[in-house]
């Protein structure tokens, strides 16, 4: 019979997610579209501290890839939309004559 302020079980449960693989994840979708020259170095940071914590047996191996893979993606995006800016004098939305 379990007391009260304790649980029926001995120990604890182990939880199959990585905290940084998530952050990661997090970071290189959101930096897809918002502020993707921070979070896509965050993303490939996140993610690799996290695919070394899943091969310690946390989990979030898959997660922790698609982080990585996701914060190189922002960060070709971001060097794509500077080169663009950059050419022909800069970027602008103006298109009338």
């Amino acid at each position: 019979m379990a007391g009260y302020g304790t649980s029926g079980t001995h120990g604890h449960a182990h939880s199959g997610t990585n905290g940084l693989a998530i952050a990661g994840l997090v970071c290189g979708i959101i930096g897809i579209f918002l502020f993707n020259i921070i979070l896509g170095p965050l993303a490939i940071i996140f993610g690799a501290v996290g695919l070394r914590q899943a091969k310690a047996g946390k989990g979030g191996a898959g997660m922790a890839k698609a982080s990585i893979v996701l914060g190189i993606i922002d960060v070709v995006v971001f060097v794509v939309l500077m080169a663009v800016a950059s050419s022909n004098g800069g970027f602008s939305w103006y298109v009338g004559g």
